[in-house]
């Protein structure tokens, strides 16, 4: 039986809508509605954010409040590792999806020599650069600053000197770059990307299963196709961004987009995954409370959560 220790980071700062920072108290709140002691079985540990930059003007526009990531980077990198050491499973629950790299960097930090795969349950791919950025968000470039790209090819930015700072110390967080090879990056549900991002995508053949390709297949062929996929990794790390769902369940979710999962497809998705003994660490992200009725996100995350929770304790 695995031991679970739950990495709580209520940080928004690399979010465009504001709210995913009460996605981590939202969670909770569907615990105690469905009358489950969920949160109080297993040890949390709360990272300190930034979020008070939201309140401050913006530095960086290509890549905003960035100084305030790279902070959290290390403090989430530094408790992801921890645990791992300490031999507990990770659980991370975050507010934007923007330190996904941070827990990858502490993944990798606890394991140098492994090979770590990557399943990104996700609309977007986050593969954007400070070089390329529509937004200037920074939860959509997790996946390019863990795989040390910049994208110059399709810059459209110059980057000022302290962007530019802010932006390799995430790439190089923990001093290992890349973290993941760009092979070993699996993109499921993936539908809402710019042309920057498909030429990444392009450029290192990154493997993409659409939501149709769930549908038709079922959860359990496309599980194990994944899985043969990244066959020679030794360690899995898995982010379900609550995005992936279709938008008319997602509304509490800053980015929805249609053509999504089902919340069961999400859910059958996940839990096989999670039996597999090479996955190392499931992180939840993006729940944001304040779009949302009934607190409907947030239920459809507590119940992937505890499903995949169970699954680790009978493994």
């Amino acid at each position: 039986m695995k031991n679970i220790k739950l990495i709580e980071v209520p940080s928004e700062i690399g979010a465009g809508t504001r709210g995913a920072s009460l996605g981590i108290e939202a969670i909770k709140i569907a615990a105690l509605d469905f009358m489950s002691n969920f949160f109080i079985h297993f040890p949390s540990e709360k990272i300190q954010t930034e979020n008070k930059l939201l309140y401050e003007p913006i530095e960086s526009p290509y890549a905003k409040r960035i100084k305030g990531i790279s902070a959290i980077y290390e403090r989430v990198g530094k408790a992801v590792c921890d645990t791992m050491k300490n031999n507990f499973f990770p659980i991370v629950l975050s507010g934007d999806h923007s330190t996904a790299g941070a827990t990858i960097a502490g993944i990798k930090m606890a394991k140098p020599k492994s090979k770590v795969g990557v399943i990104w349950i996700d609309a977007h791919a986050d593969l954007h650069t400070p070089y390329t950025t529509p937004s200037g968000n920074v939860h959509g470039m997790s996946l390019a600053a863990t795989i040390n790209e910049n994208n110059k090819d399709c810059a459209v930015h110059e980057l000022d000197e302290e962007t530019t700072k802010y932006w390799n110390s995430l790439k190089n967080i923990g001093k290992i770059a890349p973290k993941v090879l760009p092979e070993d990056v699996v993109l499921i549900s993936l539908r809402d990307y710019e042309k920057e991002e498909r030429y990444l995508i392009e450029k290192h053949g990154m493997k993409v299963v659409t939501t149709k390709e769930v549908r038709t297949k079922g959860p359990e062929n496309v599980v194990r196709a994944v899985l043969r996929y990244l066959a020679d990794c030794t360690d899995i790390y898995i982010s379900f961004d609550v995005d992936s769902l279709d938008s008319s369940i997602s509304k509490g979710t800053g980015t929805p987009v249609s053509n999504g999962l089902r919340e069961r497809e999400a859910e059958d998705l996940i839990s096989k995954f999670m039996q597999n003994r090479k996955v190392c660490c499931f992180e939840i992200t993006e729940v944001n409370p304040t779009l949302d009725k009934e607190n409907l996100m947030a239920e459809i995350a507590f119940n992937i959560l505890q499903r995949s929770v169970n699954i680790l304790m009978m493994n």
